[in-house]
């Protein structure tokens, strides 16, 4: 752990910034003040959203792999990393995993080992206690490196090839620089052939910034849930195909999202 690091303090600073909320799944989330939403869909629930919008649409497509490496932005409370482990044991897969999580809030991720996780978290209760310390775990089956800093500066930095990303972060309307058409090119630069990407936006803008970057763009539906969105850049036969070429046309005034129109504004 840092030296200069005091916990008490964050703790403090946690409490003013971010406030705890109840899932109508039993989980908890927080609540961003800075960011003016919760970390989570409190009607999804935090374990459950993971569940059932990332984790289990990615591995029905990523079947039987030896090894996956999966971009996970941004790691936030963690709760997609630790579904993902927990998901692996619970149906004991054998599939060696990497995780590497953007994440600009080190305090958050210190303070994990103290925050009330559901009960489904329990047996890899020493993970997430290693990575709250060390921002890092290790051991025969995973890997989990949390990048801190400004995720569009960690991404061109990696060095991986990408499998599957879960593209969690704050909305676009208060994060729109991790959402734009720039930022997905970032992210294909990094994936493989037939990478995978899962989200919760269903924003024609957001996928037009998907599409435009070679990505095929499908529905995912769960029970109890809001549709969600997958994208893979090779055509998928099991998933809901959206034409986005259809959609163009229908709509001839949808665009995707650019840095120029936010980077503009925020200098003006």
């Amino acid at each position: 752990m840092r030296l200069d690091y005091n916990p008490s303090m964050y703790n403090e600073d946690l409490r003013a910034q971010k406030e705890l909320v109840l899932c109508e799944d039993g989980t908890h989330t927080l609540y961003s003040k800075e960011f003016d939403e919760p970390y989570h869909s409190t009607k999804d629930g935090a374990l459950y959203e993971s569940l059932e919008k990332y984790v289990k649409p990615s591995f029905f497509l990523k079947p039987d792999k030896d090894k996956l490496t999966i971009l996970d932005i941004c790691f936030g409370l963690g709760y997609n990393t630790f579904a993902t482990l927990y998901y692996i044991k619970t149906h004991n897969l054998k599939t060696q995993v990497h995780i590497l999580s953007p994440e600009f809030d080190e305090g958050l991720v210190r303070s994990l080992d103290t925050f009330d996780f559901p009960q489904e978290f329990e047996s890899i209760r020493p993970i997430i206690k290693a990575i709250s310390q060390n921002l890092y775990y290790e051991d025969e089956q995973f890997k989990i490196e949390i990048l801190l800093g400004d995720a569009r500066e960690s991404i061109p930095k990696i060095e991986e090839e990408i499998d599957i990303i879960y593209q969690d972060a704050f909305s676009p309307v208060h994060n729109p620089l991790l959402w734009t058409y720039e930022w997905f090119r970032e992210v294909r630069a990094i994936c493989k052939e037939d990478a995978i990407l899962t989200t919760y936006s269903t924003a024609a803008a957001i996928r037009l910034g998907l599409y435009e970057n070679g990505f095929y763009i499908f529905v995912h539906r769960a029970d109890m849930m809001r549709y969600s969105t997958v994208a893979s850049l090779q055509m998928l036969e099991d998933l809901e195909y959206i034409d986005m070429e259809l959609k163009k046309v229908r709509n001839t005034e949808a665009k995707s999202m650019r840095d120029s129109d936010y980077l503009k504004n925020m200098h003006s």
